[in-house]
């Protein structure tokens, strides 16, 4: 049994809730695992905004483990739930796809070329595998297999002999007003997709002209939802339905029949109920009167359950998309994420911030200088100066109960490997050469010490920054610039070109565009920065991109030597 360590938690937001989620799992089934749970529906591609619906359970699960209980972590994928409509952008997939609206998504084809058996399974696999990269391990409930199997039935028939106490429930909240809602500045489109969620909370609640029945089949001509129920028997458990869809119209008996399932309002509760779950976030599209968790909240007890406690969570936003990824119709996915930052970095966003505190993704420059945070918390971590809150988020990124996420053996700093990622052009030989300059005194000499970092910079250079605004060295000197110079340039350039051999190092390389200036202004190496010496080193800076990239500006200027090389800077500059 674990001891009373929990009372000297770390003053973070996942301490507290994991306070909360072991008391309350003592108050209601002592002895037993910690059950924390999400819910995704895989309906498309599962964007960055569902990532928060895993990893807010998933943080407080952890911290859970880590003082000595047992957890489980349930993910229930909604397959079952009905195909809505055809997703923009996803490759395989064209208008065709509307023939199957009204299906469950296990009923729906993959989209052409997948390896994956239906449209659920295609979506399931890739947010699978993205949770195995961040290390959340969870256990997978399939709510196709739940309902098809018979295990929902004692429920489901519950459910039937309590619908006049169900709908009563739902009465209460069918001719309220909800809210107006706060206007919000959308970013873009993609946010305000990422913002709509899956459009289950929105669902009919199970009210016909034939009365209130919270099940619905999935018709057995056509395979669709759009059935109602006009008739039921609570003894003989008969139930009958018509499709609207096809026409088709047939009486079976609840107690043997698996095709079909609860209203969405009923369904969630039950399973709360039946899995015993004590802590479950939910979106803020759930905060409102009559919403599927308000609602949730007493049609639970007629299951014989509690609601579990949890917070709303806020949105995630994007910073920056490629045009790659907006044209595809959607938001970001978890994998598009890790394609270009690694697993504690992408936890760390997560972790660092309360669920009801909105954050952004980057996906533009903004990401260079959220790598530069985390390198420096890593710093404090290391040399022992952080705040507790700030060493609970780290440690939440950087590993797990079960251990160590895999890390960048030597991570230099995200902009470097960028930057050289985009002089290069991803050459292997050329990229070793720039990192190996680096540090002469301490030489990268193989890429796997920079890896998996470097990979990720390099994708990021391929993906998400636009061709033209890609570093393109010169191959010739720019002549005519070089003749227009006056002497006062012409110095500097010689200055600078006089200087490289003695200063060809990182460190060496910025000492020396910066003193540049200083030396032609009569000052110390060492002089304080004024006004005007900041002018005339952003004039130099200018010059020098002009000369070896015919931009204005471009990648830092002691890694832009680098990477260019001592012989070609002193042919592209030679005056």
């Amino acid at each position: 049994m674990p001891t009373v360590a929990q009372s000297s938690t770390e003053t973070d937001w996942v301490s507290r809730f994991a306070d909360e989620v072991i008391a309350e799992s003592e108050r209601r089934a002592p002895g037993k695992p910690v059950v924390v749970a999400s819910g995704l529906s895989p309906s498309g591609p599962i964007h960055l905004g569902n990532l928060r619906e895993v990893m807010t359970p998933h943080l407080v699960a952890d911290e859970v483990r880590r003082r000595g209980y047992e957890v489980r972590h349930l993910i229930s994928w909604d397959d079952y739930d009905r195909y809505r409509k055809v997703p923009n952008g996803v490759d395989g997939v064209d208008a065709s796809w509307a023939e199957h609206i009204g299906k469950p998504l296990t009923s729906v084809p993959a989209p052409k070329g997948s390896e994956h058996p239906n449209w659920a399974e295609h979506f399931k696999a890739a947010m699978t595998a993205s949770l195995a990269e961040l290390g959340v391990g969870f256990d997978p409930v399939s709510q196709t297999a739940q309902y098809t199997s018979g295990a929902y039935r004692e429920q489901i028939l519950h459910a039937m002999r309590h619908r006049a106490d169900i709908d009563a429930i739902l009465a209460q909240y069918r001719t309220r007003k909800a809210p107006a809602k706060k206007s919000q500045k959308p970013v873009d489109e993609a946010e305000l997709e990422a913002a709509e969620g899956s459009g289950a909370a929105g669902e009919d609640d199970g009210a016909t002209s034939a009365g209130y029945f919270p099940y619905k089949p999935f018709c057995g001509g056509c395979g669709k939802d759009l059935t109602t129920v006009t008739a039921y028997d609570d003894d003989t458990t008969e139930l009958t339905y018509t499709c609207a869809e096809c026409g088709f119209s047939e009486t079976v008996r609840l107690s043997e029949f698996n095709r079909g399932k609860l209203v969405w309002k009923v369904d969630w509760p039950m399973r709360w109920a039946y899995e015993g779950v004590i802590f479950e976030p939910s979106g803020v599209d759930h905060s409102s009167p009559g919403s599927s968790f308000q609602v949730g909240g007493q049609i639970v007890g007629i299951f014989g359950g509690e609601r579990p406690i949890g917070p709303m969570y806020a949105f995630v936003g994007i910073s920056g998309m490629a045009k790659m990824s907006s044209s595809r119709g959607g938001v970001p996915t978890p994998a598009d994420a890790l394609k270009i930052m690694e697993p504690q970095l992408l936890r760390w966003l997560y972790a660092r911030r309360r669920p009801n505190q909105s954050f952004k993704i980057a996906f533009d420059q903004e990401i260079q200088r959220l790598y530069d945070e985390w390198d420096k918390l890593e710093a404090k971590v290391a040399d022992g100066s952080v705040l507790p809150a700030d060493a609970a988020a780290h440690s939440r990124a950087a590993r797990t109960a079960a251990g160590e996420l895999p890390r960048t053996p030597r991570p230099l700093p995200y902009r470097t490997l960028a930057s050289v990622a985009d002089i290069t052009g991803g050459n292997e030989a050329q990229t070793l050469r720039i990192l190996a300059e680096l540090d002469p005194e301490r030489p990268v000499t193989s890429l796997d010490e920079v890896r998996p970092r470097l990979d990720r910079a390099e994708n990021w250079i391929s993906t998400q920054v636009p061709a033209d605004a890609r570093t393109i060295v010169r191959t010739e000197p720019d002549t005519e610039l070089l003749a227009s110079l006056d002497e006062e340039a012409r110095r500097s350039l010689r200055l600078l070109l006089d200087g490289l051999d003695t200063h060809w190092s990182l460190d060496g390389l910025t000492t020396l565009v910066y003193g540049v200036p200083k030396v032609m202004a009569g000052l110390e190496p060492d002089a304080k920065p004024t006004p005007e010496l900041k002018a005339a080193q952003r004039a130099f800076f200018a010059l020098l991109y002009r000369l070896l990239v015919s931009r204005e500006t471009g990648p830092r200027l002691p890694t832009l030597l680098l990477a260019v090389g001592a012989d070609r800077v002193r042919g592209l500059l030679a005056v």
